[in-house]
């Protein structure tokens, strides 16, 4: 048996199929009169050395040769269809086949496919009567005993592809492929009719038909032909064309396409349209509409290139890992979308890049910084001079697929105007139920946002949109310690920083001692982008010195330290040995970390009138209040003081402003010091907010507040009862050097810190 592999060949159940002898002595080297033959329809026109298993469709036909002619041609009487069971490729690339029956549904009398096969032969016999080759032709066209036959025959002339071809073959209802065969060749004749001017209709209706699709296709035959004889000449309106054809967009985005473009075709090249109508479909079709194949994601991989990227952060890698697990299991975009809150350099942008590279995606970043207009988001409408996209559409136009890693930053910076609120117009692009139809203005069409990964960032939750922030899930990110600074300098930023000054390996000889000056006396921080460009300075001095001196080693002193950085070390605040009355070490929160601040107290002749001063805001304005109000009553006693006497409550720095709801037991500790004149030791330090019942109540920020106080050197803090589990988050190295004290009420401060309640106690057991 001889299996012969066909492209781009009609061939048909019980009809006659022609080849050349050589195609035969290539395959078997035999060809005899009688020999059996499978004929295979390759799906690709592809050599025979890169024939797979999976190079054929799975329909074939068997058949036998009938003749051998002397001009070198073999006639195969194909026999009926059969079905590929399995294929095999030798190594001198012969096939075997396993193969079974697949016969077609007799559906339509013997009696009118012969009527119908007799109404072809007259319309082809009467297309070709006009021509001088005509009598040639009818003799040819006289010999088809069957439908199947006249079309094998006839496609070698015909504009069909080898998918339409094969087709025909798969269409089980012999009466369907009589219709397909029959409407096949009535366009041939159609398209031969209008080429040569002569239009004879028979049935008026169906003529028309017929016409208009040949008509279509041979325009698209030919416009094809010239896009590929010269691409360079091919017009705006047919690249529109073609990637609109292989975009993929949703309905209604394809036909809001083919609505510009006509528009476009109309306008021609001087209209004032033009230009917007071209930078509208540039856009569109330059977007990526399908969907991709999620891809199974190794999570060893992935924790891996995050703990490659980041050093520490284990509670967020932990979060991460969890997302990207659900993701696996499910295939396909799943679970909160995480927002990224803590100080500026602690790695929450950087990290999404190194989450794209985890999962193999493509990243981008939009930052949001800023943004007061709602078309930030949502883009202009295109009826505006100057009409854009919003930036999440063409953040996912500019990573060219529909499932981007995107971060979108900053969002705690986004503002309102008259022009509207951006932050509602985020609820749509994050919720999981909205934004697989989001819209955005310019494009005026729903696009699929329901694969993106989208991760947010911000220094604080304060000013997020509660609407907004509930969409998200918080992640925080804490600051980094000493130890953990030092090991992300020495693996990860002063690496980095050589190989983008172009400095090798060893030519520069930094000791831990002089990283860790550099974090103490020369940073600020509680991420590392200042320890950064700290690096990145001492690589562009010994940058100068290595190209100067190309054998000698960039040792870095003391000395040299000064001289390269060219500042005066930070000034940190430190505590003092000792304190006046009146005066409380306290800690706070900011948007940079942790910092330790005083709480300065002072009486002056006056009236009871509280004067408050450091650029304090409403939050703090009213934990002092509350603060006067609570030491009056724990110190009845001292009511004539407060009656005779102003008190000026100060936080220093007081450009700065300072609110938070974490002041208040450093306030009423600093007022009972004054008011008792007793006071406290500066290296207590202490957070928690307070009650008019002198109950402490709960704070955020604890770590970073720890790690502040650690950095001072205060050795005893007070927190809020309710904090205790969240020392399980600050480091080893801090709670080692620092007293942690919980306390739920003010009266157990006071007695720390050696300030007597003894007054208030037996005013309470009078009453």
């Amino acid at each position: 048996m001889i299996v012969v592999p066909v492209y781009n060949k009609m061939i048909l159940p019980y009809s006659r199929i022609y080849f050349r002898t050589d195609e035969f002595k290539s395959l078997s080297g035999r060809v005899a009169i009688g020999e059996k033959v499978v004929m295979l329809v390759k799906k690709e026109d592809i050599p025979k050395e890169e024939y797979k298993e999976d190079s054929f469709y799975p329909l074939a036909v068997t058949g036998n040769i009938s003749s051998i002619s002397a001009e070198g041609y073999v006639e195969v009487m194909a026999g009926e269809r059969v079905y590929i069971d399995d294929v095999s490729i030798n190594q001198d690339y012969s096939i075997e086949l396993s193969i079974r029956r697949n016969p077609v549904t007799i559906d339509i009398s013997e009696e009118l496919r012969s009527k119908k096969l007799e109404q072809i032969r007259r319309e082809m016999n009467e297309y070709v009567s006009n021509y001088s080759w005509g009598q040639s032709a009818k003799a040819f066209i006289s010999q088809f005993n069957s439908l199947e036959e006249t079309v094998c025959a006839m496609s070698i002339w015909m504009t069909i592809s080898n998918e339409e071809q094969y087709s025909l073959l798969e269409i089980d209802s012999l009466k369907k492929r009589t219709e397909e065969i029959e409407r096949m060749l009535y366009e041939y004749i159609e398209v031969a009719k209008v080429s040569s001017d002569a239009s004879f209709a028979q049935q008026e209706e169906y003529q028309n038909m017929y016409k208009e699709s040949a008509i279509k296709k041979q325009m698209e035959y030919l416009q094809k032909e010239l896009d590929e004889l010269h691409p360079e000449k091919v017009t705006d309106v047919r690249k529109f064309e073609m990637k609109i054809d292989n975009a993929g967009m949703n309905e209604t985005a394809e036909a809001e396409a083919r609505k510009v473009l006509n528009r476009l075709k109309q306008e021609g090249s001087h209209s004032s349209e033009t230009g917007m109508l071209y930078d509208y479909l540039d856009f569109v079709t330059s977007l990526s509409w399908k969907s991709e194949d999620p891809k199974n994601i190794d999570l060893d991989f992935a924790s891996k290139i995050l703990d490659e990227d980041h050093f520490g952060l284990k509670k967020v890698k932990k979060r991460i890992i969890q997302q990207i697990a659900v993701m696996n299991l499910k295939k396909k975009q799943s679970g909160s979308i995480l927002l990224f809150v803590g100080a500026p350099g602690t790695g929450k942008t950087s990290i999404g890049k190194s989450i794209a590279r985890a999962l193999g995606r493509e990243y981008s970043r939009v930052s949001l910084g800023g943004a007061r207009d709602e078309a930030d988001i949502r883009g202009h409408r295109r009826t505006y001079i100057g009409a854009m996209p919003g930036r999440i559409m063409d953040g996912i136009q500019k990573s060219g697929v529909s499932n981007p890693v995107m971060v979108l930053d900053e969002v705690d910076k986004i503002g309102a105007s008259y022009h509207g609120d951006p932050a509602s117009a985020l609820l749509e692009v994050l919720d999981p139920e909205q934004n697989h139809t989001f819209t955005d203005h310019y494009m005026n069409v729903p696009y699929d946002l329901s694969d993106v990964f989208f991760i947010c960032t911000a220094n604080t939750t304060d000013t997020i949109p509660g609407p907004l922030l509930d969409r998200m899930e918080v992640i925080h990110f804490e600051g980094y310690t000493p130890l953990e600074k030092l090991s992300i300098a020495k693996e990860h930023l002063l690496p980095k920083a050589m190989e983008k000054m172009g400095i090798p390996e060893g030519k520069i000889s930094i000791s831990d001692d002089m990283i860790n000056k550099i974090i103490s006396e020369y940073t600020r921080e509680a991420g590392v982008r200042g320890l950064r460009k700290r690096m990145d300075t001492l690589c562009r001095g010994a940058a100068v010195e290595i190209a100067k001196e190309p054998e000698n080693v960039f040792e870095v002193t003391e000395d040299r330290l000064r001289d390269e950085l060219d500042m005066r070390p930070v000034h940190r605040e430190k505590v003092p040995e000792k304190q006046k009355s009146g005066v409380v070490t306290g800690l706070a929160w900011t948007s940079a970390g942790g910092e330790i601040l005083y709480i300065e107290t002072v009486f002056t002749k006056g009236k009871g009138n509280i004067i408050i001063t450091g650029q304090l805001g409403d939050v703090m304005k009213e934990s002092a209040q509350i603060a006067v109000s609570l030491v009056k009553t724990m110190f009845p006693d001292k009511a004539d003081v407060f009656e005779k006497n102003d008190i000026h409550i100060h936080v220093p720095e007081g450009a700065v402003p300072k609110d938070g709801p974490s002041a208040g037991i450093t306030l009423t500790t600093a007022i009972a010091s004054l008011v008792t004149d007793k006071a406290v030791d500066p290296h207590f330090a202490m957070t928690g907010e307070v009650s008019l019942r002198g109950v402490v109540t709960p704070i955020g920020g604890l770590p970073e507040k720890l790690m502040a106080a650690q950095r001072a050197g205060v050795k005893n803090a007070f927190i809020p009862k309710e904090n205790e589990d969240d020392l399980r988050d600050v480091a080893k190295e801090v709670l080692d050097q620092i007293n942690v004290i919980p306390v739920s009420n003010v009266e157990e401060v006071l007695k720390k810190v050696g300030i007597t309640t003894d007054d208030m106690q037996r005013d309470t057991d009078a009453a």
